[in-house]
């Protein structure tokens, strides 16, 4: 039997107003099923003994809580939008319990809006011995450089290859280690990208709505991607309140086969 390599934990599969909405009364927003309780979007990797958040959503602390989120080694973020870095300060508490700093990855776009919407954060002196300083976190940029010349880019001892997808007219970060990728708030995704995610034994994807969406893919948009990718498994995450997660669930089984591609939901692990 083939060893595992790790286990990703999906902290949060919703949309950016999570679910239930506010103020909404429809069946999936009602419903008493934990699984239809949706807290924004992020993941959590365990591999070769360390540990990587990709975003700190902005239900980080419920959910580091949760999942008894212990010991943090990097942050690999996807992108800037509040949804998917609104818990950034909740970082500090790694500060706090490691003594160091958290180093967190991303693209330009990310990089420069985290260094712009929180100054403090990249400016202020350590203060890891009190409670009340701010997260150290130390910004690395991801180049291509290495994925052109054939090797993954080397985060923490983990082989990580990031995978570049529009979200509407912004670039935003997938990731791919090993056989599993995680690719969210994507609307395109270019052919060199498609390339990176081939062979997949996971993939988690963005799956917004039923109807089109201008910066997310829709149900038939992810489907198609899936027949498309025939990864072995594939998990559908950033969900909004049109998914029971039942229902879904045995439409998805009667049309992939059981256990072929299902809706994420909060606490979901994934061994590979």
């Amino acid at each position: 039997m083939k060893k595992s390599q790790g286990i990703i934990t999906i902290l949060g599969c919703g949309t950016s107003s999570g679910v239930p909405l506010i103020g909404c009364s429809c069946r999936v927003c009602r419903s008493r099923n934990p699984k239809n309780k949706r807290t924004r979007a992020s993941i959590w990797i365990q591999t070769r003994g360390k540990s990587l958040l990709v975003d700190s959503s902005i239900d980080l602390r419920q959910q580091a809580l949760r999942e008894k989120l212990l010991k943090l080694d990097a942050v690999l973020y996807t992108h800037p939008h509040a949804d998917h870095i609104g818990g950034v300060d909740e970082l500090r508490s790694y500060n706090f319990l490691q003594k160091r700093d958290v180093p967190v990855y991303g693209n330009a776009w990310t990089i420069d809006e985290l260094k712009l919407r929180y100054p403090y954060i990249f400016t202020a002196s350590p203060s890891y011995e009190e409670g009340g300083g701010t997260a150290r976190l130390v910004p690395h940029l991801l180049s291509d450089e290495p994925l052109k010349n054939g090797e993954p880019l080397n985060i923490q001892g983990v082989p990580v290859v990031p995978v570049p997808v529009l979200h509407g007219k912004k670039e935003c970060l997938g990731y791919r280690i090993d056989s599993v990728a995680y690719v969210t708030d994507c609307s395109y995704i270019p052919e060199t990208s498609f390339d990176r995610l081939k062979g997949l034994s996971v993939l988690i994807l963005d799956c917004l709505r039923l109807e089109k969406h201008g910066t997310h893919f829709h149900l038939d948009q992810a489907l198609e991607t899936v027949r498309a990718l025939r990864p072995q498994k594939t998990v559908l995450t950033h969900l909004g309140h049109d998914f029971d997660n039942t229902s879904w669930n045995h439409k998805l089984s009667r049309e992939f086969g059981s256990g072929r591609v299902m809706l994420a939901h909060d606490g979901m692990k994934i061994r590979w």
